[in-house]
């Protein structure tokens, strides 16, 4: 059970800025959860206790959102659920045309095209596929459909009317599940291919026409030992996306002295 201070957890004082030792601790917690969180692709079928998953929920409630509106509504399987929508949704992608609530993307062009395709292969290599292995790696994609065998899933929706902050929002709370789940041990994806197929999703569930999919994530407890959850995806550097406007680049508590990031 969930001890009665879980709904509203403790949290330091923030009547009182922190001190510089409270601040490099917090962000020395927060930076290893963000570098060590990954997409797990392979789950042992071990159900995660309802207390778990809500202390999870509990903690993305926080999100920040436009106005506060908060538009996020999630929806959660568990046990024989989630085998039945395993059933259906497996079925529907490879019976039904996708039809998603938002476009998805057109085109992945230069880098983005590169760092997709190196997310890929690198899934591959794990497996090893080879390239020009088209059986192979189709069979790999539908796995997404079949939530990589997670126990668990759950689909995030937001009111139509809502539009693209409403989604935007949806994206801010999606991270948070993620980092929340793997702060309790939990793994996780995150996938667009829970949205592909939205009104199978509102058929199955008696969701109202008007909560638009914005995508779902599996999750459970990770078999470590599987080849798909051996790599970890690269970022990019720092000087490739930000830019810095003005003429002098502020000090920084958490970044080594003489070592500012360049500027662009």
């Amino acid at each position: 059970m969930i001890p009665p201070d879980a709904e509203t957890p403790r949290h330091r004082d923030t009547s009182q800025p922190a001190t510089d030792t409270q601040a490099r601790d917090a962000f020395a917690h927060f930076s290893h959860l963000l570098a060590t969180r990954k997409s797990c692709r392979a789950y042992l079928p071990r159900q995660v206790p309802a207390d778990i998953i809500r202390r999870i929920v509990i903690a993305a409630q926080r999100t920040a959102s436009w106005c506060n509106t908060q538009p996020w509504r999630v929806l959660i399987t568990r046990g024989e659920a989630t085998e039945h929508f395993r059933q259906v949704y497996s079925h529907a992608a490879v019976s039904e045309e996708p039809h998603p609530d938002f476009d998805f993307p057109t085109a992945y062009d230069g880098v983005y095209r590169k760092r997709r395709s190196d997310c890929a292969w690198q899934l591959y290599s794990s497996l090893g596929l080879e390239r020009g292995d088209r059986a192979a790696t189709h069979a790999q994609a539908l796995r997404n459909y079949d939530f990589f065998g997670a126990p668990h899933v759950a689909i995030v929706t937001t009111d139509q009317h809502l539009g693209v902050y409403g989604a935007v929002d949806c994206g801010a709370y999606v991270a948070n599940f993620l980092n929340a789940a793997t702060s309790l041990g939990i793994a996780s994806i995150a996938q667009a291919s829970l949205a592909t197929y939205p009104g199978v999703i509102r058929r199955h569930f008696h969701l109202p026409d008007t909560q638009r999919v914005v995508c779902g994530i599996s999750f459970g407890y990770p078999d470590v030992h599987h080849p798909a959850n051996g790599f970890l995806t690269s970022r990019a550097n720092i000087d490739d996306v930000l830019t810095w406007s003005g003429d002098e680049i502020p000090s920084s508590p958490f970044l080594p002295a003489g070592a500012p990031p360049k500027e662009r």
